[in-house]
């Protein structure tokens, strides 16, 4: 998701950051001036969906205006390269171990 605060604001006429804090304190809305530095500055860490939801009304436009979807890049899961250290006593097989008993014998197959 693409975070679009300040174009939004900037096509309703708003075009400084404080101009919004002041219009969203008078819909009840009281944000720090660091916070609402990363609102403006366009990537902000979190927001709640209520703090969400008086933006969007202060600004009279749909939440798809604030954020805009982007292209998913996949992330194709690939196997390392480099070989795994084993731990000391582990053979290189492939065979998972073989369960055991307390007293050293192999249990029968399931």
């Amino acid at each position: 998701m693409k975070w679009n605060l300040r174009l939004a604001a900037a096509n309703r006429g708003i075009w400084k950051a404080s101009e919004l804090q002041r219009m969203l304190a008078e819909h009840g809305l009281v944000i720090s001036a660091g916070k609402m530095s990363g609102l403006w500055s366009g990537e902000p860490a979190s927001i709640k969906l209520s703090d969400l939801d008086v933006i969007v009304a202060v600004l009279g436009c749909g939440i798809q205006e604030i954020l805009i979807p982007e292209p998913v890049t996949s992330v194709v899961s690939e196997k390392p390269s480099v070989p795994v250290a084993r731990a000391a006593g582990e053979s290189g097989s492939a065979a998972p171990p073989v369960p055991r008993r307390r007293d050293g014998r192999s249990l029968p197959p399931l």
